[in-house]
């Protein structure tokens, strides 16, 4: 008898070493977001908290910087990433096969929701003797890192209004924190940045240098959106930045979450779910998402929903 309660403990010993670690597993969910400076990375970042505290029994994110939108879709199309952070252009592009994706589309993106309308601000000093888009001419302009949505966004408002960025100013290709810093340090004379509002690489340069911002409302650029589903005319209000004491109209994309058809519907769902189920508390996370509401959430996207969120949106009569 003693024997056989020797055996039937050593059975349950086994079963609880080989079933606990099966238990505690977690699933890594990698979540890209843009430069660790941007709202990008706040979206990635903000997210992954919540669901790791939520579900933080059954997943485990992870918020990870990158260099931006295009590089994102990239790492989306080899399953290097589960979800990540995209401009609504750069969706409709990589979905469509245009622009870097030109002849070659990412056919597996898939749609997740819509976060915050990022405007495509060109910021300079007050010193630097620009007021318009032409004073870029003889400046020294960053225009942001190739692979960022906000390359792309300068590339076509230089284009549009008629300037050569290899031929009429000293292009940078600055991360953002990078362009920051150089615009105080007076190594650079101005900055495009495609961006959620407020946002802290603006705020920070603001408090040590008078700042102006140009408007990007030309009758080109308005045209250019009218003929663009993903992009609206929009206006920074006065005041969003010390020192930016008028309204600054220009132009803007929205920050939409993608991923891949090939990651699971109920991965997918989950966070969907989780995000939606505590939208307040995401909501408080950031300024850039206080005006978050679930209707706006599910417009402005290019590359067809993901199983796993229509499961969700149709439980919420929402599709």
């Amino acid at each position: 008898m003693v024997g056989g309660k020797w055996v039937l403990a050593l059975a349950i010993a086994l079963g609880l070493m080989f079933s606990a670690p099966q238990a505690m597993a977690k699933q890594d969910v990698l979540f890209g977001g843009a430069a660790i400076t941007g709202v990008y990375y706040q979206v990635a970042l903000q997210i992954s908290n919540i669901m790791n505290k939520h579900m933080g029994d059954k997943y485990n994110y992870i918020g990870r910087p990158t260099g931006g939108s295009v590089f994102n879709i990239n790492a989306l199309d080899r399953v290097a990433f589960d979800f990540a952070v995209a401009q609504s252009d750069r969706n409709w592009q990589g979905y469509n096969g245009a622009a870097d994706w030109d002849g070659k589309p990412i056919t597996g993106l898939r749609s997740v929701f819509s976060m915050h309308p990022e405007t495509v601000m060109l910021v300079t000093r007050k010193d630097a003797g620009i007021n318009s888009l032409e004073d870029l001419k003889g400046k020294r302009v960053n225009i942001g890192n190739p692979g960022s949505g906000q390359r792309g966004n300068a590339e076509d408002v230089l284009r549009l209004y008629g300037l050569d960025y290899t031929k009429d100013f000293s292009a940078e290709q600055l991360q953002q924190n990078e362009a920051s810093r150089a615009l105080v340090d007076q190594k650079i004379d101005a900055f495009f940045y495609t961006v959620g509002n407020p946002s802290a690489t603006i705020e920070e340069p603001a408090q040590s240098v008078d700042l102006m911002m140009i408007p990007i409302n030309s009758d080109a650029i308005k045209a250019f959106v009218a003929e663009h589903p993903y992009y609206i005319m929009t206006t920074i209000p006065a005041g969003t930045y010390h020192g930016i004491d008028q309204d600054i109209e220009t132009y803007a994309v929205t920050a939409t979450v993608v991923t891949n058809e090939a990651v699971a519907e109920e991965v997918v769902y989950d966070m969907v779910k989780t995000v939606f189920d505590n939208l307040e508390e995401l909501k408080a996370s950031h300024a850039a998402f206080r005006n978050l509401n679930p209707e706006e959430m599910l417009q402005g996207l290019s590359a067809p929903f993901h199983p796993g969120a229509v499961k969700y949106y149709k439980e919420k009569g929402w599709m």
